[in-house]
């Protein structure tokens, strides 16, 4: 019995919608987050410009910082990926950010052999990341053979021999300690299809003040850096979720949990941690791309020092090891609340906003032994940002040891096991 062109296309496209309706069931809340953070840069601008500015101001993290979470969200997710799903902590995976960081000042400066300096930049976010595979795979062939603190300790061991000799290669540039910023290049950093200008548009800070989209969209500078930045994250938080949902995640999973009974059913657990070590460095890779391309600079202290690494461990502890997606929610919880007790107005925070809204009366008020609420608010606020942010850390480390992400999950799963 034949089946008509038409019947056969409708089941088809029955097919397809039937799809379409299933992965959205699958993946709402990565729908629903994507969407909040689509339109966060239309929110951002219709507060700040409501009566409630003033707060707006002060609550809300900029644009030019949801730049900053997005791209360094992405170097936590990658540390993620090894530390949170085979347990082994990578305590020098700055090294693979600062890979990718140094190799797109350096070809925009023309110091890269082969690399011309108009190389597009989408092609040197991969060529980072392959690079940072290269290092991952000699590092990691010397570390896995090493486990617990002894691992974490080796691969922090790399990444400080790697920053002293940066800091100190005068190759780089006149003062290497400084570090190196573009000075080849007058023109943003395009992400997009490369060659084709209409698909094309620039990060960083030179981009103009505004772009305009089909003649009714306009972004400024900023919103153009947040959008194609993010464009650039999400692919990558979608490739690597589908390696953890593979059979090759699941495997890196039960090594995780015990890793000699995986050895002992056979798995040769060795170039499974290699492997998810390799994968790992290559998003760290392009996230430290991401980081040069905007900042058009890079410092051996923000591409190598162990520091980064330890940022991406906060970030990782408070939005949830092994999801994912928390070291994301993470870091946009360690920036929103350093923002927030920043001191200067710049960027909003809260001691710009008592300081301009609280009367003057009330400012000089005495509280205690002549010190006046103004001068509380100085001793207890001023520059008090990363003190708040140490409480922050120990009270989840305490309270909430699985991550905001973690404990939301592990509720859920309870949550159904009850129904």
């Amino acid at each position: 019995m034949a089946i008509s062109p038409s019947a056969s296309g409708v089941s088809g496209a029955n097919a397809l919608a039937s799809s379409l309706r299933s992965y959205a069931r699958d993946h709402a809340v990565h729908l629903l987050v994507i969407a909040v953070l689509a339109a966060y840069p239309g929110v951002y601008a219709v507060a700040v410009n409501s009566p409630f500015s003033a707060e707006a101001v002060a609550l809300l993290p900029r644009v030019e910082t949801m730049v900053a979470v997005l791209y360094f969200g992405l170097f936590a997710v990658s540390f993620d990926f090894v530390s949170g799903y085979t347990g082994y902590l990578s305590f020098g995976h700055a090294t693979f950010y600062g890979v990718g960081a140094y190799l797109v000042v350096l070809t925009a400066n023309g110091k890269i052999p082969l690399l011309p300096a108009s190389t597009p930049f989408v092609l040197l976010l991969v060529l980072g990341g392959l690079l940072a595979v290269v290092f991952a795979v000699i590092i990691g062939a010397v570390s896995f053979r090493l486990s617990g603190v002894y691992f974490a300790m080796i691969t922090l061991g790399f990444s400080q021999v790697l920053y002293v000799f940066v800091r100190d290669w005068g190759y780089l540039g006149s003062n290497p300690r400084d570090g190196v910023a573009v000075t080849g290049r007058t023109e943003g950093f395009e992400i997009g299809v490369p060659g084709v200008d209409s698909l094309s548009l620039a990060v960083g800070q030179l981009t103009g003040d505004t772009v305009e989209l089909l003649g009714v969209v306009h972004l400024t500078a900023a919103e153009v850096s947040y959008y194609m930045v993010g464009i650039v994250v999400l692919v990558c938080y979608f490739a690597m979720q589908r390696v953890v949902h593979s059979p090759f995640g699941r495997t890196l999973v039960a090594i995780r949990e015990n890793e000699e009974r995986a050895r002992a059913i056979g798995y040769n657990t060795f170039y499974y941690k290699l492997g998810a070590f390799a994968i790992s460095a290559f998003f760290a890779g392009i996230a430290g791309g991401l980081f040069a391309g905007y900042r058009r600079s890079v410092t051996p202290e923000s591409g190598f020092y162990f520091l980064t690494t330890g940022d991406a461990l906060l970030a990782s502890i408070i939005g949830g090891f092994g999801t994912l997606a928390g070291p994301l929610y993470g870091h946009l919880f360690d920036e929103g609340v350093r923002e927030f007790l920043s001191k200067g107005g710049s960027g909003g925070g809260l001691l710009p906003y008592l300081r301009e809204n609280v009367g003057q009366g009330t400012m000089e008020t005495v509280v205690y032994n002549g010190m006046t609420v103004g001068e509380t608010i100085d001793v207890f606020l001023n520059g008090r940002a990363a003190l708040y942010v140490g409480v922050v850390f120990v009270l989840f480390v305490l309270y909430v040891p699985n991550g905001l992400l973690g404990t939301v999950r592990d509720r859920l799963i309870l949550s159904d096991r009850d129904d």
